[in-house]
């Protein structure tokens, strides 16, 4: 049984942050110490980041003048709302997105029609509320009331394997299921000035970002190229808990995002692939470079150095990760998707890879980090009509 991911739709909101006009502002803020200051400028200028996008209108310099609650434009000074404030906020903001995402998505997938979705799977780790972003895309799309719902919450960075392995596992229990998996994130509500230095590199990354896609394993015709869910495998290292954490503060969401973060996922990548690998007899005695296509999870550049590095992979090969950096910085769990779609838009690879699936068929390695340490990966087959 073949299941496939026959859309995928990505998203942003409109507010565009300039990397090197946001570095400035971050430097300027009060109560920032010498140290602290120097931090700013290293790792936004290290970021390989251009631009990112936010929910957070107020971080327009365009806005006319209101009481502002995350930044004041007339002084420059970036503000500390409640977690209140902030996650209602998401609540006004992520909900559009999420069902605009999921309609497109829909829309298409060819041969499935809002009917015929069986299953709701929402993630993210920025916000909540209930009933929730589940519920919204069934009343606003019109599914059935029956539909399935779920919610990952929580997860970080790498959930939407998960979601994907979930969706993975309902078509193959029910091949008649159609899964729709939406996906937003808006880290930049949680953004704040200070002299710690987690808090300071994860201003300098995270950005705002939404992605759906259609799932199902049903023999539909196929007019765009689309993606086969193969195999899924998820792997905690044996340190790192203590590097990267996710947590409730009285000021928003505070990410622990240390510094040695690279160096773990370049000691134990490989370990990590391993058994992804090894169920594919074909691709058990290829070496890594022999893989089409590399979606890797854009933490930092420097996450994509050490796992380019260490896998011996081209730089072609790592365009997909280092351009959605560069355009969208890091979205969390939406990251990944982003980057897959650049790989189902790049131009037909000559020959294929015959042995793998089929005429045409070029094989996918995925792979993004979170919490725990965790590593989670993905196996999949780029597809043609």
């Amino acid at each position: 049984m073949t299941v496939l991911m026959r859309s995928l739709e990505t998203a942003v909101p409109s507010t565009v942050l300039k990397q090197a006009e946001a570095r400035d502002v971050f430097a300027a803020q009060e109560g920032l110490t010498r140290l602290g200051t120097r931090l700013v400028t290293t790792c936004f200028d290290a970021a390989a980041i251009d631009t990112r996008h936010s929910a957070v209108a107020e971080f327009s310099w365009d806005l006319p003048e209101t009481e502002p609650d995350f930044f004041d434009s007339s002084t420059g000074r970036i503000l500390n709302p409640s977690t209140k404030t902030r996650n209602d906020l998401f609540v006004r903001e992520a909900t559009p997105l999420f069902v605009d995402t999921a309609r497109r998505a829909l829309e298409s997938a060819d041969g499935v029609a809002p009917e015929d979705v069986t299953h709701v799977i929402t993630v993210s780790c920025t916000g909540f509320f209930n009933p929730g972003p589940d519920y919204r895309i069934v009343r606003e799309l019109g599914l059935r009331p029956s539909v399935q719902r779920y919610h990952l919450g929580f997860m970080g960075c790498y959930a939407a394997f998960p979601a994907l392995r979930a969706a993975k596992l309902f078509c193959e229990a029910d091949p008649t299921a159609v899964v729709l998996v939406a996906i937003v994130e808006l880290c930049t509500l949680h953004v704040r000035s200070s002299n710690n230095p987690d808090t300071i590199l994860g201003a300098s990354l995270f950005a705002d970002g939404a992605a759906a896609a259609v799932v199902t394993a049903r023999d539909l015709p196929l007019t765009r190229p689309a993606l086969s869910l193969d195999a899924f495998e998820t792997t905690l290292t044996p340190v790192g808990e203590e590097t990267m954490a996710w947590n409730i503060g009285d000021q928003g969401f505070e990410m622990v995002l240390g510094s040695y973060v690279p160096h773990i996922i370049d000691d134990h990548i490989t370990g990590a692939l391993a058994p992804l690998l090894a169920a594919d007899p074909v691709l058990a005695g290829r070496p890594y470079h022999g893989i089409e296509h590399w979606a890797i999870h854009p933490g930092g550049r420097s996450i994509v150095d050490k796992v380019v590095t260490r896998l011996g992979l081209s730089e072609a090969q790592a365009v997909p990760a280092r351009e959605t950096l560069r355009e969208f910085g890091n979205m969390s769990s939406a990251t990944i998707m982003f980057v897959l779609e650049r790989i189902l838009g790049l131009p037909r690879a000559a020959g294929g890879a015959d042995d793998d699936g089929g005429p045409g068929a070029e094989r996918v390695c995925a792979m993004a980090f979170g919490p725990g340490l965790t590593v989670e990966t993905a196996l999949l087959t780029r597809v043609h009509p």
